[in-house]
């Protein structure tokens, strides 16, 4: 045995042995490591659900670090790949440590200097940078970027989907004429859906891809919307709005009490709001990975729990809530079995590396549902009528 092999063997033995000292508090299932063609190991009893491979030293360096950053860097680079099951691998996730708290006070202290407006623009930008047609590749054709409402695990996603955009509409009382502001427009599902039914939709969003999609959108389907290019947090009018909706958006609005202020201000008396998200029960909670290669800045997942305190001293009434976090689970699972079904197509046209970021950020989400590491919620709000007596000192 030449010397490189034997200090490469030698490294690999105390690999495996942390391996063995953390697996029996955190997994249960079986996998293989392979390293260099060489050597392999087992953990578990019974069939391997997922065989991760060390291609090269990078990957070796990366894998022995047990950070989750270095990890998931190394599989886009291909230092690592994975065979079976990814859904499985995330599991394992826990092993590997997330400790990187000069990138968390970076995270915060720079939109202070540069201002959130500016922060959000920037961040929106990059998470959308890619052509529509990526993000349409794993999409059902609602175009729906948030939770679907499954009532059984085998139905299609389009019809969970098409049951929350429904379920929207009756929460806020919705007909047609209606006015409603649309919180991050996207690919302007709910512009389409209550545009058809004859209400008056207007769109807000800070991505340039999302505004020429949606206005091209509006100009062919002929439907009484508009769009406009503006941050929440800037937007104001003359007119009140009867509802607004928010699909998806609240982990990019963190500054709960900014957000509560403005949404009194742009509704009508009685108007609803409605918003999902994905959430975590820590505030300012987002894995390193996320923020610096799918949701940069000082975005975080919702906190339901810090908004409802802001809910309660503001003007507006709680009228329900649920948790969609099962729901959230089949969301993710589709959407990442679209984006492996369209793999030869992203990969062609975007690169290997950009479909292994979204294979681990579909299949950690999933992964993170399944097991209640995150939560997602629907949020029902009406404003409160300052001609009721008993609310005024609410407002």
């Amino acid at each position: 045995m030449n010397d490189k092999k034997f200090k490469y063997s030698r490294k690999i033995d105390w690999v495996i042995n942390i391996l063995k000292s953390q697996i029996p508090n955190h997994l249960e299932i079986p996998f293989k490591i392979s390293f260099f063609k060489d050597k392999s190991y087992i953990f578990g009893s019974g069939r391997p659900l997922f065989n991760i491979k060390i291609n090269n030293e990078n990957g070796f360096a990366a894998f022995g670090s047990f950070d989750q950053v270095k990890f998931c860097e190394a599989f886009m680079d291909e230092d690592i790949d994975i065979e079976g099951e990814i859904f499985q691998v995330m599991s394992i996730r826990r092993i590997f440590g997330d400790v990187h708290p000069l990138h968390i006070f970076l995270r915060n202290i720079i939109p202070l200097f540069t201002g959130q407006v500016k922060t959000d623009r920037k961040a929106i930008s990059e998470h959308y940078e890619y052509d529509d047609d990526f993000y349409l590749s794993f999409l059902d054709k609602t175009r729906c970027y948030s939770q679907a409402i499954y009532e059984c695990d085998d139905e299609t996603l389009e019809d969970a989907q098409r049951r929350k955009l429904e379920f929207v509409m009756k929460a806020c009382s919705l007909k047609k004429g209606s006015r409603v502001l649309d919180v991050g427009g996207g690919w302007g599902v709910f512009s389409e859906y209550a545009g058809l039914r004859g209400i008056q939709v207007t769109s807000l969003t800070i991505s340039e891809h999302s505004e020429k999609y949606i206005r091209n959108l509006i100009n062919r389907l002929k439907i009484p919307c508009k769009v406009k290019f503006s941050n929440f947090y800037e937007y104001s009018t003359d007119e009140k709005y009867d509802a607004i909706v928010i699909l998806g958006v609240m982990e990019h609005l963190a500054n709960y009490p900014a957000v509560i202020r403005q949404l009194y201000k742009l509704l009508k008396p009685n108007g609803f709001v409605y918003l999902d998200a994905s959430s975590d029960r820590k505030l300012n909670s987002k894995p390193t990975f996320l923020a610096r290669y799918v949701f940069p800045g000082n975005h975080s997942y919702f906190c339901l729990q810090e908004f409802l305190k802001q809910v309660a001293k503001s003007g507006f009434e709680l009228k329900n809530v649920f948790n969609d976090r099962y729901s959230y689970y089949l969301t993710c699972t589709q959407w990442a079995k679209n984006l492996e079904n369209a793999r030869q197509k992203i990969v062609n046209r975007w690169g290997e590396r950009l479909f292994r970021l979204f294979q681990i950020y579909l299949w950690g989400s999933a992964e993170s549902f399944y097991h209640g590491t995150l939560d997602a919620y629907r949020v029902i709000l009406q404003r409160l009528d300052v001609s009721n007596k008993m609310y005024k000192n609410k407002v």
